[in-house]
């Protein structure tokens, strides 16, 4: 019989209505029939709905991490509550009879493996094949990959156009001043952002956009913050244009067209496949990443929600963030991603070029409850001084194409208040303010709500370090505390 967590069930569901309901067919006994193959691959269930028939639903785990559920009733959701129901049932351990994988199931389980071979390139063994097969598949291969190559030096061709004309706007405005892009000037800024798109350049059409975002501010409030962020992204946009406009250029001159790990590559509009991460070596087998903070942003610039988890390695300590893009105009297609209270099992776990915090994503993962052990990993990993380490993360946080946070697990002696706010002091005696980030939901106020005060006392603290302008100081703000039996988050 297979082990479930409800963490795991509270993961897959569509949402947290799907998942209560599913619990309360359960409870009900709705279920009339249960059912599972003695591999314990594949289980199914008869249950009782508004229908006159009653609907059949299954789950189909022959992929661990990543299940496929089935099921008779109308619903869209996937997996519907009867599913979410038939792993309660799991949950509580009921009888299951043992029985045969259902024909049509074996050939649905077919059907997709050679869909997966097909989109992975893998072809008949060349063993098994004819000479006239053989001339034909080299044939079709290079064919292939000269259509492919020449595909991709138009699109390079095509950003270093774009480039030109985006160097030409940040010349234009260094020249006269970010004061001419007001009135009806705005409206060529906005044509131009939009080109941006045409000539595959996401990354400088984002900054575009909130350049033009500060600066509309600004024209309407005269506050200097906002004038101060434009300067921001013009900088980073000349910056990530210069480096940009070099690496196109050496790619051409050295006909190389293929993928490469460089930050740039994302930058310039290209969309990273898990295959694709894999192949160049950023990927790491059987992953067990423990989550220590959720929260979800609305980027203006790029009209989008990001839903964003930030997870702990537990076999190094390194810290990833994973994202999960939810454009205004796509929100009812694109499901929003939620806290996990646990560890997730990753069998293949792959990770973006770049540096501070990486972007990490998999697909599929089973989830489990965290425990002691996990949590005395984590403080393990912590950072003991924050002197020692502020330097390193100022000159991260200076690059332009890096973000404007680094999170860390910090080991304190104390948090408390002072007379600019909240200090954490390490063991060394060395202080940093404490401080809420522009872009995040703000953690500083919650200090003080806490049930119970030796939390701020010989614990870590996971903090992200940010620069602030106003202060021209680096701060950090609190995002979770993490103590020998918990994660008590400020930030979920």
């Amino acid at each position: 019989m297979k082990e479930l967590t409800e963490q795991q069930i509270l993961s897959l569901a569509p949402n947290a209505a799907a998942a209560a309901n599913g619990k309360k067919i359960s409870q009900k006994g709705n279920f009339v029939k249960l059912e599972r193959s003695a591999d314990d691959t594949f289980y199914m269930g008869e249950c009782t709905g508004s229908g006159k028939s009653n609907y059949v639903t299954s789950a189909d785990y022959i992929n661990e991490a990543s299940p496929v559920f089935r099921c008779s009733c109308p619903s869209r959701q996937f997996p519907c509550k009867h599913s979410l129901g038939l792993m309660y049932e799991m949950l509580a351990n009921k009888t299951f009879n043992i029985c045969e994988i259902p024909d049509d199931i074996q050939k649905k389980r077919e059907k997709k493996q050679a869909k997966g071979d097909k989109a992975n390139g893998v072809e008949k063994p060349e063993s098994e094949m004819t000479e006239e097969e053989k001339k034909k598949a080299e044939k079709k291969q290079a064919a292939a990959a000269k259509a492919s190559k020449s595909a991709k030096t138009k699109k390079l061709k095509k950003q270093l156009e774009g480039l030109d004309l985006a160097e030409k706007m940040v010349n234009d405005l260094m020249s006269a001043g970010l004061g001419t892009m007001g009135g009806a000037a705005l409206n060529t800024y906005q044509e131009l952002s939009k080109q941006l798109g045409d000539y595959y350049l996401p990354g400088p059409q984002k900054l575009c956009n909130r350049l033009i975002i500060e600066i509309t501010a600004f024209q309407k409030d005269n506050n200097e913050s906002h004038y101060d962020d434009a300067i921001d992204a013009l900088e980073k946009l000349w910056s990530l244009i210069k480096k940009s406009r070099q690496y196109l250029n050496g790619k051409l001159e050295n006909d190389n067209v293929e993928l490469e790990d460089s930050l740039l590559y994302e930058e310039l509009g290209g969309i990273w496949k898990l295959s694709e991460l894999e192949a160049i070596g950023r990927s790491k087998k059987d992953a067990n990443l423990a989550q220590l903070s959720f929260w979800v942003t609305y980027d203006e610039a790029g009209k989008q929600y990001i839903d964003t988890g930030c997870w702990a390695d537990l076999d190094s300590g390194e810290i990833y963030l994973n994202y999960n893009y939810r454009p205004v105009k796509s929100l009812k297609y694109i499901k929003q991603t939620d806290t996990v209270f646990g560890v997730a099992k990753v069998p293949s776990a792959a990770f973006y070029p770049g540096e501070g915090n990486l972007r990490v994503r998999w697909e599929g993962a089973q989830i489990r409850d965290l425990t002691r052990d996990d949590c005395c990993k984590l403080r393990s990993f912590a950072i003991t001084s924050v002197k020692q380490e502020a330097k390193a993360i100022k000159n991260i946080l200076k690059n332009a194409m890096a973000q404007p946070m680094l999170i860390k697990l910090v080991a304190f002696k104390q948090i408390g208040k002072i007379s600019e706010g909240f200090a954490l002091v390490d063991a060394s005696g060395d202080t940093i303010l404490l401080g809420d980030m522009p872009l995040l939901e703000e953690t500083i106020v919650r200090l003080s709500m806490l049930p119970d005060s030796s939390l701020l006392n010989d614990q870590v603290l996971l903090a992200a370090f940010y620069y602030d302008r106003n202060t021209r100081r680096l701060l950090a703000q609190p995002l979770s505390i993490i103590t020998e039996e918990n994660i008590i988050r400020l930030l979920y």
